[in-house]
Order: C-alpha cells, then structure tokens, then sequence
C-alpha cells in the first residue's frame, strides 16, 4: 500500500502543476458537447476520489462490505465543475488525493484485504488494496486524456 499512496501523491503533485498552466479556454473546451472537457475530468478524477475515500473507509469497519455506487455522470454535473475556476478545481482535485493518500497509509495492514463492493447492478467486490491498485490506474487512464501519452496504461 506505502508504493501505491507513494505513487499517488507524486502524480497528484506533478500533474496538479501541469494542469494549472491551462489556460481557462482550454480548460474549458470540448471537443464534443457530450464530452468532458479537461476541467470536467479532472472533476470526475475528484468525485472518483471522494466515492473511493469512502470506500477506503467504511471497508474498513463494516462487517458486510459496504455498497458505495458512483453515478459519474449525475456526480459531474451535480458539482457543475464546467462552471467553477479550473484552479480551484485542479486544488480539490489534489487535496481529496492526499486525503486518500492520509488515508491508505493510516490502514492497518490486517485491512487492506477487507472489501468494498463498488457495483450497480450486479456485485463487485474487491479488497481495498485491489480498489487502491485500481484507482491509480484509472487516474493515469483519465490523465492520458488530459495530456496524452502521460502513461503508458490501457485501463478496461
């Protein structure tokens, strides 16, 4: 787990810097308007934080694992990140990380096998380790479409 929050909080610190040297246009664009913009995903980088920094803590302590469900697209529009200053969205975006960061390496270790179950309408358990593993990558995927090629990852 310390290699992964490692991992994490070097990506969030290196790319919280090249996110905010966007400029507001093109944080803002969309190359279709059913698409994200940069701004927006970064918004959804921040609520897929928000739902895993409480995956990563009611995992800890329920004795079923917890079912915590994250619609993106209702999370996305609801923050109405499209509307908010990109700086402020990059500086929640990073700090829900380091929160998480906080977080995993607070875990007892006795823990991390414990699990969370993160499906709509079908089951999907796993250990709040894989969730960990699983949210670094999805980070780089969402990345990637900010600035390409940041990472080499193909992510389902």
């Amino acid at each position: 787990m310390r290699a992964t929050t490692k991992e994490l909080s070097t990506i969030v610190e290196e790319y919280a810097k090249k996110f905010a040297q966007f400029s507001e246009e093109e944080m803002t664009a969309k190359s279709d308007p059913k698409k994200w913009s940069k701004k927006e995903v970064i918004g959804h980088l921040t609520d897929s934080g928000q739902n895993n920094l409480r995956r990563f803590i009611v995992g800890q302590y329920e004795s079923t694992p917890p079912k915590i469900v994250y619609e993106q697209d209702f999370w996305v529009s609801a923050n109405n990140y499209q509307s908010m200053k990109s700086k402020d969205v990059i500086e929640l975006w990073r700090l829900v990380n380091l929160q998480i960061c906080q977080v995993l390496n607070n875990m007892n270790p006795d823990n991390y096998s414990k699990t969370c179950d993160s499906g709509k309408m079908q089951p999907s358990v796993h250990s709040l380790e894989w969730l960990a593993e699983d949210y670094v990558k999805h980070l780089k995927h969402h990345i990637n479409q900010i600035i390409a090629k940041s990472f080499d990852i193909v992510y389902p």
